[in-house]
């Protein structure tokens, strides 16, 4: 029976690995070279190793022979894979019959004999993980390491329910960080992380461990590879049923941490925290905070401990407070964080990078969400739609073209803010001073705080540009304020997303419905005039202008 399982254990980690590969398994044909032969005879030398390890107790030093060929895989990967796969089965097998568990009962001769076993494992984890290193034998290593793995939780113990082997595991993700084979992380999320839940479980933990003992000693490049791997676990499970695929088979209890949302979330908390607490680089930030409010901070248990280190990021400006946006927002909707100077801090944002920032589509989708209410003060929404409305005087087309139906909707929302759109002088006073010395916007552009630009009492001249623009799109939208209000709203993202190109494309696909008059006769003339006895007549430029000599 542990043969049995052994056997399919390690056939199972080859197979999966050389459907990889693309390798389907077929034999080779012989070249007639030595080195083919050499490596039969290997083979076959391994073959007869494992066997005697089988037949007899006597054979256990064959162990260590298979040990020292694996250690050699810079030497000959062939060699040291293949006696990695045997010595897999060979402890799996022990493993299975209980032969490396320590028993009370058992003899002097019986326990040093288990005792050396178990060196001999050591070894052999020690040989698998340096496998990692080399692109030649590093994929086959991490399936194998995986595979004992498997079989020490469920045979190393004296419990029934099987024991997640956390030493191992531990530095098997070490392993990997430090691994110079990048697609072997790769590889390793896509075949354990995003498939079993207690893997992804105990791998949030094995990174908490890594940084926090290396604190003083984690370099740019290894925080990276950390960060990477974090960031790629996306999926935050719903509810503790969702918790149902284990690579290991956890305890039955129902209290388990491993059939635990909460505790699940605890441990990527915990590794969360430990990697900011080490620093990010500008670019990771900006990954993160992308990332902040779909698969980070569902994470956290308690999201508030995101406070600082969001609250940073929306005071340093630039890119970095735009993407901080939604993640501030996060907190505030789903904590009651509290952030006085929010709004503020908001309408410190609109300038004239944001309109021609990569990440536009997103910010006006965040100002939409966040200027929605009806109970915001009129005075406040005026002065977002004023800063905009100046800023569009300079911004692309495509920008524009969001900008002026974003202002339609607030306008329905906001009705008090109407009076920015035609303000008439009242008095005689009042139209005199306009026809005489003109009147001054009092709308003040360099006011940080949205409750005191007086923008309610200007109006939008800018819009009435707008109007005239040399896009006939943008001329043709920026129309619709000086229409009647009779659409109830427009959807954004009907106008998102759009780049003077697709602007372009637009406007040429339009069927044309009143062809334009051009001249459709060549003249053979342009600067002189017509022969007199001819039909010809002079063309429009000589008609115009006289080209003879005064």
């Amino acid at each position: 029976m542990a043969a049995a399982v052994a056997d399919s254990a390690v056939k199972t980690a080859v197979k999966r690995k050389r459907q990889e590969n693309g390798d389907t398994g077929k034999k080779r044909r012989k070249s007639g070279s030595g080195g083919d032969g050499d490596d039969d005879d290997l083979k076959t030398h391994i073959q007869k190793l494992e066997a005697e390890i089988q037949e007899s107790r006597k054979h256990y030093n064959n162990i260590a022979t298979l040990a020292e060929l694996a250690q050699k895989h810079d030497e000959n990967p062939k060699a040291a894979i293949a006696a990695s796969e045997a010595l897999c089965r060979i402890f799996i097998r022990l493993l299975a019959a209980g032969n490396l568990v320590k028993r009370k009962d058992a003899s002097e001769r019986d326990a040093t004999v288990t005792s050396w076993l178990r060196d001999r494992l050591a070894d052999y984890r020690k040989a698998l993980l340096a496998m990692f290193r080399s692109k030649k034998v590093a994929f086959d290593a991490l399936m194998l390491a995986m595979a004992l793995l498997k079989a020490e939780a469920q045979h190393l113990g004296d419990r029934q329910d099987a024991v997640f082997p956390r030493y191992f595991f531990s530095d098997i993700v070490a392993t990997l960080i430090e691994s110079p084979v990048d697609q072997l992380r790769e590889h390793f999320s896509e075949n354990f992380i995003d498939q079993y839940d207690d893997i992804r479980f105990y791998t949030f933990e094995a990174l908490k461990t890594y940084l926090t003992d290396r604190e003083h000693s984690v370099d740019e490049d290894t925080r990276s590879v950390v960060f990477e791997m974090l960031i790629s676990m996306e999926d935050v499970p719903e509810s503790n049923d969702d918790l149902e695929d284990f690579y290991i088979e956890p305890p039955q209890k129902k209290k388990h941490p491993l059939r635990s949302l909460s505790q699940h979330k605890k441990q990527a908390q915990e590794a969360w925290l430990a990697l900011f607490h080490l620093g990010l680089s500008k670019e990771q930030r900006k990954k993160v905070l992308e990332a902040m409010a779909t698969s980070i901070a569902p994470w956290f248990t308690q999201p508030e401990l995101l406070m600082d280190f969001l609250t940073d990021c929306y005071n340093s400006g630039g890119s970095i407070s735009l993407l901080a946006l939604s993640g501030v927002f996060y907190l505030i909707q789903e904590r009651n964080l509290d952030y006085p100077e929010f709004f503020t801090k908001l309408y410190s944002l609109l300038d004239a990078d944001i309109l021609h920032s990569k990440h536009r589509s997103r910010f006006f989708r965040l100002l939409d969400t966040f200027l929605g209410s009806s109970h915001l003060p009129a005075v406040m929404v005026a002065s977002f739609i004023k800063r905009l409305a100046r800023l569009a005087l300079n911004a692309p087309p495509s920008a524009i073209v969001v900008i002026v139906p974003w202002f339609y909707n607030l306008f329905k929302k906001h009705p008090l803010t109407t009076f920015m759109m035609h303000r008439v002088p009242r008095t005689k006073e009042e139209k005199e001073l306009i026809e005489s010395e003109g009147v001054e916007d009092p709308f003040l552009p360099d006011e940080k705080d949205p409750m005191e630009t007086h923008a309610i009492d200007s109006c939008l001249w800018e819009i009435v540009q707008l109007q005239s623009h040399y896009h006939p799109n943008v001329a043709t939208i920026a129309k619709i304020i000086s229409e009647q209000f009779t659409k109830q709203a427009y959807s954004l993202e009907d106008f998102l997303d759009h780049s003077y190109g697709s602007l372009l494309e637009a406007e040429m696909s339009k069927e044309v419905k009143k062809p334009p008059v051009v001249e459709y006769m060549i003249p053979k003339k342009i600067f002189t005039k017509a022969a007199p006895d001819s039909e010809e007549k002079d063309s429009l430029l000589v008609s115009l202008w006289d080209f003879g000599s005064s």
